[in-house]
């Protein structure tokens, strides 16, 4: 096992205009820690990863596995196993000759080959299809075969690529439940690259949001979704996606958000509205959750209420999303299920002003 840190690198390809697509990250991953990286396709990534694993050069800052400056030292020298989105096994070998191939090409003795084979097999549950061919296995596992040839080399430092993505959600939700069982049997470092927040909120220590080649964010799964530092982080973060309604705060007594257009408003709480006496007439972004907003019968005198056209109705059996429009926000609520209106009707929404967040609508940056 070993400690991975990144000291300000990045990655410019040069070819015709000069694209920046890693910019000055900075990361140090504990020995032994699970994190994640996650982020829109083109965020830099798994660019990140392919650097840290040796297979992209760098143009700028130093990668250190352990105490040892990696920068150019080659893949194979690094100590580190790497599992992809494509299984990559050789079709013409069986499981077990896919799992030791490795192992044999570093002049392992057939005995030691066989141990490490073994209890990767039976950690992964692939002890009766050693003698298979890849084709003969389903993709849930041909990926565990996949994971059992990096397993086998006991690495320092275990880096995924996307490996799940080609798996249908089901067999992605039992992968993801393999793949943290093995982090906490084996207790080794692991880099898990994903465009999925589901797999980041559920897999890693801490997770580090990407976008545009940048870090918009490192922290645990629950500061990340009640704490976002940004915009892009609060909208990202979340399935359904954070509410978000541009505005202003105004009032020289009482604060209230007035939203854009003028269409609705609501009174702030002063516990919520003092940390944003410095926004007070400038342009914000007013985040919320959708299971913090509800729908209420009639109009009522709570401050933090807004008509809203009621567009979609979702059921999903134990819990209901309401998509809404209030003014010229789309509105999305997560509750538990209630008769509603025929859609096209008028409806009540109610925010929980106690879990809102606020932002700069030019910069993004969380106010407060």
């Amino acid at each position: 096992m070993a400690r991975v840190t990144l000291n300000g690198i990045r990655k410019i390809y040069s070819e015709g205009a000069q694209q920046v697509a890693v910019d000055r990250v900075d990361l140090d991953v504990k020995d032994g820690e699970f994190v994640v990286l996650v982020g829109p396709s083109g965020c830099g990534k798994s660019t990140t990863l392919r650097m840290i694993a040796g297979l992209e050069s760098i143009s700028a800052g130093t990668v250190k596995i352990g105490d040892r400056v990696v920068n150019d030292v080659p893949p194979k020298a690094r100590d580190i196993a790497m599992v992809f989105q494509n299984y990559a096994l050789y079709p013409h070998m069986s499981v077990r000759e896919n799992l030791g191939f490795a192992l044999k090409l570093r002049n392992m003795s057939a005995e030691d080959i066989d141990k490490r084979v073994k209890i990767a097999a039976a950690t992964l549950g692939l002890d009766e299809y050693l003698d298979r061919k890849p084709r003969q296995l389903s993709g849930g596992q041909r990926q565990r075969v996949a994971l059992g040839r990096a397993i086998v080399r006991q690495p320092q430092v275990f880096l995924f690529d996307e490996p799940l993505s080609n798996l249908d959600a089901q067999m992605r939700v039992s992968m993801r439940r393999e793949i943290a069982r093995l982090h906490q049997e084996l207790k080794v470092t692991m880099i898990y690259v994903t465009h999925d927040q589901v797999e980041a909120m559920t897999l890693g220590d801490r997770i580090v949001v990407m976008n545009r080649g940048h870090v918009m964010q490192i922290d645990t799964p629950i500061n990340l979704y009640e704490k976002p530092k940004n915009k892009f982080v609060a909208g990202f973060i979340g399935n359904p996606a954070m509410n978000f309604a541009n505005g202003t705060i105004e009032g020289g007594g009482p604060s209230r958000f007035v939203a854009e257009g003028g269409e609705w408003e609501i009174n702030l709480p002063s516990r919520v509205s003092a940390p944003l006496g410095s926004a007070r007439g400038r342009a914000i972004t007013m985040g919320i959750r959708p299971e913090d907003v509800s729908v209420v019968a009639g109009i009522r005198a709570a401050p933090a209420t807004a008509t809203a056209r009621l567009d979609l109705v979702e059921s999903l059996g134990n819990e209901t999303f309401i998509y809404a429009r209030a003014g010229r926000h789309d509105i999305t609520a997560r509750v538990s299920p209630q008769n509603l209106p025929p859609l096209g009707s008028k409806i009540v929404l109610a925010f929980n002003l106690e879990k809102a967040h606020f932002f700069d609508a030019v910069s993004g940056e969380r106010i407060g």
